[in-house]
């Protein structure tokens, strides 16, 4: 017999997580791995015959990077494919290589397709970022597909698996999380036996190297474990993908691509030799296993719900995937599990109720599994011999504790129509009034709860026996067909309270899922959104709050402790801090609601992704509110999303931390570069006029004394430059503004550099008449004579240069121009040049690039600005504006 309709319908939640899945797919490119067991295999050359493939069939693709070394097959492969120039990187000394990254985003049209090689590789220093698996990400970001390759013992969750069998540590990993972004995984397979073959014959390593590595990684034993390894890891990538494309579908049967079992866990002792039970036929068929647990309207009594719970702890503990679940109808409700996630085995206890309750029930648990399992194995196991006696197990507490009104509404109505009735009985007669009781009973139905329905039906049935079915006043029946109306109407009107409380139960259930799809929806919603992580933390924390009813806080692991973070709810204290970097350190659950430390107040959950925990998180509900096991599988969910979202800030906050070293690295080797060059001139040039002081038999020099006044000036400029750029980014520099004559800044700035300008032709051209201006003589002295040196040092000996000054009085600015006739500057640089530590592409060798940084700085604290153009006549041109006030115009104090 099928299962229901509605038990073949997609889980929502397996829906939603399938939306988003597609979603972030459509907007990145999709990753092809090749993957492997370890070196040798064959990736990278399967890769290149894809990449060949895709060639032919006119996709447009480039080959990023990929190492061939020296395997003749390899290079003859990537032989006529369009390749990427390499990054040439300077690191400690030694030229490397890595892909260039910059360059492949910036090619247009972008390529369709790249080949990135290695994926786990670390770059260089100096590269954007420092795993190349996050290149690939970007790569994947910007829309562009990848192939790339990958050997298992490269995946971070494996890398411990693979030191214990070779005994070698695998220092470049590749998160899980990384490697799930693969859209497609194609497993490059290599018996032992083959690939030791191709060692042999140096298609792997060169010979002494191939020899040790027979000797050791590559052993016979070692290469048979990493290929069982290789295979079990796609296995479940695969039997994952399965799952995921299964519950979004309708399910009608399951498909035996592999054994997985499914156990039912419930209150009973004996769940617990389930648990065992299970996990040893799962670990002898090396199958994965599920323990399920069914939530039903029917309330546990609170050392069941304990019970119950240790049940599925043992099972989590053991390694079982905990999926709880909704439904009063507990067979069903296993088998659409069982769908859902394609297990081909359920186990479940046998039946420790009398024959006669069963049979009220329709039938106990394994009768009715079997109706509706279909191809679905049934295993039952026989339950032990316990203290605890079977059967019709009541609730009364819950009984007792349902909401007083409930019982008030059925008081009120049964008396109301029993009143009625008795007016009307005389006119209907007693049959009537019975059906009216039952019409009553149904409505209530639609009211109140289970117990008060029952209540009501007991209490109708006996006051309308007492006072409408003859003889009156007695519980007496005299007629036969009267007993018979009697029990039926007893029957209808128990059945029908009790199925319509079980329908509302199951709206109430399916309510709670949606509540559950919809809290996950908004949270990942609001993470989506939020610009920082602090923004991430306080949306989740707020969530939290409103969703349990508690107070939250988030501990950030910071290297070796734990940092709350300001937007929690909840004071952590030095215990529950304690309880905390217990769940940390450990990676499992503790406080309130566990077995590790049950008396904390709060319930930790540690943020956990790729066995690394990235914080915890804390909630803390009222002292007489207990957590529901929905509610505290709800909360994991909320700590799954938070790891992923501490997980990418510390990938991002990586990236960023080596760019900053890496630019820093940039900028100190320009800095030792340009000191260096600055000082050999000056310094042979002085050591050389005191070698002619000392000798005095040597021939004389032409002028040893302005050589060594040139030296030293350089010498000072080189101290000088970077003392005057601290200045201006400390803020001590102040501009002391007074009247200066502009033929005077020009004179003064000429006289400190015209030994520079001896080979360069000088035109000036500043007004007789011009006006006095207020500015900083000092600094604009030294701005003036700097735009002169950086025209000297920047073209051609005999290169004309200009110099030129003026009053703008339409836009009220004074105005000096250093313009020549040099190989000028691109648009592209201009302002690119007044930023530390720049120099033209073009410039020659030496100088520290501070100078019009420092040029900009003086004139900005004046008030001004300085604008680097083309010059009309060829060559560059620099200008500086300040501000002009007449003198006439000024008051006098």
């Amino acid at each position: 017999m099928p299962a229901p309709a509605h038990d073949r319908r997609p889980d929502p939640d397996a829906l939603l997580a399938s939306f988003q899945r597609e979603e972030k797919r459509a907007r990145r490119g999709s990753l092809k791995i090749f993957f492997g067991m370890c070196p040798g295999v064959g990736k990278t050359y399967a890769m290149l015959r894809a990449a060949q493939q895709e060639q032919k069939d006119g996709t447009d693709f480039l080959v990023g990077i990929v190492e061939t070394h020296g395997r003749a097959e390899t290079e003859t492969l990537l032989a006529g494919l369009p390749v990427l120039p390499r990054k040439q990187i300077d690191y400690r000394g030694i030229q490397v290589t890595e892909m260039d990254l910059d360059a492949l985003l910036a090619r247009q049209p972008r390529p369709r397709l790249v080949l990135v090689d290695e994926f786990a590789h670390t770059n260089a220093e100096g590269s954007r970022h420092p795993k190349r698996y996050q290149d690939v990400v970007e790569l994947l970001d910007a829309g562009i597909d990848i192939f790339t390759t990958l050997n298992v013992q490269h995946v971070e969750s494996r890398a411990d698996a693979v030191r214990q069998i070779t005994g070698a540590t695998v220092h470049e990993t590749v998160p899980d999380s990384v490697f799930e972004l693969a859209d497609q995984i194609e497993l490059i397979d290599l018996t032992p036996e083959a690939l030791r073959e191709r060692l042999a014959e140096g298609k792997v390593y060169l010979a002494d190297r191939a020899r040790a590595a027979a000797d050791g990684f590559f052993k016979d034993t070692h290469l048979t474990a990493l290929r069982e390894l290789a295979l079990r890891f796609v296995a479940e990538r695969v039997e994952k993908r399965l799952r995921e494309l299964r519950a979004t579908s309708p399910l009608k049967t399951v498909w035996r691509s592999g054994e997985r079992l499914l156990v039912a866990i419930g209150p009973s002792p004996s769940s617990l030799q389930l648990v065992r039970w299970t996990r040893r036929m799962a670990a002898a068929q090396g199958a994965s296993w599920i323990a399920v647990s069914v939530e039903s309207s029917r309330a546990l009594l609170p050392e069941d719900r304990r019970r119950r719970e240790q049940n599925l702890a043992l099972a989590s503990e053991l390694g079982a995937e905990i999926v709880i679940t909704h439904d009063e109808n507990i067979a069903a409700a296993l088998v659409r599990v069982a769908l859902q996630n394609n297990a081909t085995q359920i186990v479940v206890g046998q039946s420790r109720n009398p024959r006669w309750l069963d049979f009220v029930r329709g039938g106990n648990l394994v009768d009715r599994l079997l109706r509706i399992s279909g191809p679905i194995d049934i295993y039952v196991v026989p339950a032990e011999r316990l203290a605890e006696k079977p059967g019709l197990r009541i609730d009364w507490q819950a009984a007792f504790h349902a909401p007083a009104r409930e019982y008030c509404d059925v008081l009120t109505t049964v008396g109301v129509l029993t009143v009625v009735s008795w007016f009307i009985v005389p006119y209907t007669g007693y049959l009537s009034v019975g059906l009216l009781y039952l019409l009553a009973v149904i409505v209530l139905s639609l009211r109140v709860g289970r117990w008060p329905v029952l209540a009501a039906g007991v209490l109708s049935a006996l006051t309308w026996n007492f006072l409408f079915i003859p003889p009156l006043f007695t519980f007496v029946i005299s007629k036969f067909e009267d007993g018979m109306m009697f029990a039926t109407y007893f029957i209808v009107a128990l059945v029908s309270g009790q199925l319509t409380g079980r329908f509302r139960a199951q709206a109430r259930h399916e309510r709670l899922r949606e509540a559950r799809a919809t809290a996950l929806f908004h949270l990942t919603q609001a993470l989506s959104a939020a610009r920082t992580l602090d923004d991430a933390v306080f949306a989740a924390l707020r969530q939290a709050d409103d969703i349990f009813g508690a107070k939250t806080a988030l501990l950030i692991a910071d290297n070796d402790t734990l940092t709350a973070h300001f937007a929690g709810s909840f004071t952590v204290t030095e215990k529950e801090r304690a309880v905390a970097e217990w769940a940390w350190r450990h990676r499992k659950k503790a406080g309130r609601f566990t077995d590790t430390l049950p008396s904390s107040e709060g319930f930790h959950l540690p943020l956990v992704r790729d066995d690394t925990a990235h914080g915890v998180l804390v909630i803390s509900v009222p002292p007489d509110t207990p957590l529901t096991l929905a509610q505290r599988e709800l909360a994991e969910s909320f700590a799954t999303q938070l790891a992923l979202v501490l997980e990418r800030e510390q990938l991002r906050a990586v990236g960023e931390r080596e760019k900053l070293l890496a630019e820093s690295d940039k900028l100190h080797r320009a800095l030792l570069d340009g000191v260096s060059h600055e000082l050999k001139t000056p310094l042979a040039v002085l050591g050389a006029a005191a070698e002619t002081f000392a000798t005095a038999d040597a021939p004389t020099r032409e002028n040893p004394a302005g050589e060594i006044r040139t030296a030293t000036r350089r010498l000072t400029r080189l101290v000088t430059n970077p003392l005057d750029q601290t200045r201006l980014e400390s803020g001590v520099l102040k501009p002391h503004l007074d009247w200066s004559d502009a033929h005077d800044l020009v004179n003064a700035a000429l006289d400190g550099v015209r030994e520079a300008l001896v080979s360069h032709p000088l035109e000036t051209a500043v007004p007789a008449d011009m006006p006095l201006f207020r500015a900083d003589a000092a600094l604009m002295e030294q701005v003036i004579a700097n735009l002169l040196l950086n025209a000297a040092l920047h073209t051609p000996s005999g290169t004309p240069i200009f110099l030129a000054a003026g009053v703008d009085t339409a836009r009220a600015r004074v105005f000096f121009t250093v313009a020549d006739r040099g190989p000028g500057l691109p648009a592209a640089m201009r302002e690119r040049l007044f930023q530390k530590f720049q120099r033209g592409d073009a410039a020659r060798a030496g100088g520290l690039g501070l100078g019009l940084s420092i040029i900009r700085g003086f004139v900005v604290a004046q008030g001004g600005e300085v604008v680097a153009g083309e010059n009309p006549g060829g060559g560059a041109v620099f200008t500086i504006y300040l501000p002009f006030t007449a003198h006439s115009n000024v008051p006098t104090e």
